[in-house]
């Protein structure tokens, strides 16, 4: 703009204002600046207009941090996210954790440079300290967790209900028949990981069946449940039914049990945890919970945007719970 005002010989504020089409310059003035603006190819600076604006109010930016993008569960998030915030007038600024603490920490500290207006974030797997969440925090930039929640830290969040989903799939293994239900979870320091771990095991003891420790793995992800599925299936005791964390664990313990001659769901029934597209496109078609993520998104949205314009307190932290769904197809009798 400087250029342009020292070519025209006027001052930057009037070229400010007639890109802006203000009525304080006149129209043969404004016109004879955006041509010569267009003639060299001169765009405004969104960014640096962003960060003007944002001394005196906060501008519409919202930070996302996503582990994986690629996961399903995590893309239909991202896709409700993107959608009501386009709704309540926002844009929103993604960033992938990679599930790692380092990096995590590094998307925090770059959406604090960038003026965001508030985060929301699915914390990485391997998080344990909580420091850069406490910045947004101490910088008054309000905080929305879904999915996988900061215990550490009270603030907004947006879940689903994971241990009723849990033991509803549970209790549906159960009342087919299953005697012996292994559990694959993901570590037990998340909080998504607790809930459905103690879904599963309220279910078999209300049931009146006895616990079995040496059934409950650490497995969350595809190639592990391949290469800890065959030792489980071989075993005198095996169990006669999973109930996996995740599709994606439970669709490895399918395949594996497939390849290993076992007939499912009459040797073994698999349960899964998400209702993604690859929970219909294996065979059989699995038996797993719905998690509903695109309204998850909208929620943490809608909470995110009433506390940036004032409707929710800054103080007040609210907790929403999203209700899951038991779909039963093929992997379950």
């Amino acid at each position: 703009m400087k250029d342009i005002a020292r070519e025209l010989g006027v001052s930057v504020a009037t070229v400010s204002r007639a890109l802006k089409d203000s009525p304080r310059i006149s129209d043969a003035q404004r016109e004879r600046i955006k041509a010569y603006a267009r003639e060299h190819n001169f765009y405004p600076n969104v960014i640096a207009e962003s960060l003007r604006k944002s001394r005196v109010a906060p501008q519409k930016l919202i930070g996302v941090i996503v582990p994986q993008i690629a996961h399903y569960y995590f893309s239909t998030i991202l896709s409700g996210i993107e959608e009501q915030a386009s709704v309540r007038g926002y844009r929103i600024m993604v960033a992938q954790s990679d599930e790692r603490y380092d990096r995590e920490k590094r998307i925090c500290e770059s959406f604090l440079a960038n003026r965001v207006c508030g985060v929301i974030v699915s914390q990485a797997k391997d998080t344990k300290k909580y420091d850069h969440f406490q910045e947004l925090i101490d910088n008054h930039v309000p905080l929305v967790f879904y999915d996988r929640i900061c215990t550490g830290i009270n603030t907004n969040r947006v879940v689903v209900d994971d241990y009723m989903g849990a033991f509803t799939a549970v209790t549906h293994l159960i009342n087919t028949g299953c005697q012996r239900i292994a559990f694959y979870g993901s570590p037990m320091q998340l909080e998504i990981s607790k809930n459905r771990f103690n879904g599963y095991h309220d279910a078999i003891l209300k049931h009146g069946m006895k616990m079995d420790e040496s059934l409950v793995f650490q497995c969350d992800c595809r190639d592990d449940a391949e290469s800890l599925t065959p030792d489980v299936l071989r075993r005198e005791d095996r169990p006669d039914a999973f109930f996996a964390v995740n599709d994606d664990t439970a669709i490895g313990i399918l395949y594996t049990a497939k390849r290993m001659g076992f007939k499912v769901p009459a040797d073994v029934s698999v349960c899964g945890f998400t209702n993604g597209e690859r929970a219909i496109a294996c065979d059989p078609m699995l038996t797993t919970v719905e998690q509903r993520g695109y309204m998850v998104g909208e929620e943490a949205v809608d909470i995110l945007v009433n506390h940036v314009e004032g409707v929710t307190d800054m103080q007040k932290v609210v907790k929403k719970v999203v209700r899951t769904r038991l779909v039963v197809r093929g992997t379950s009798r």
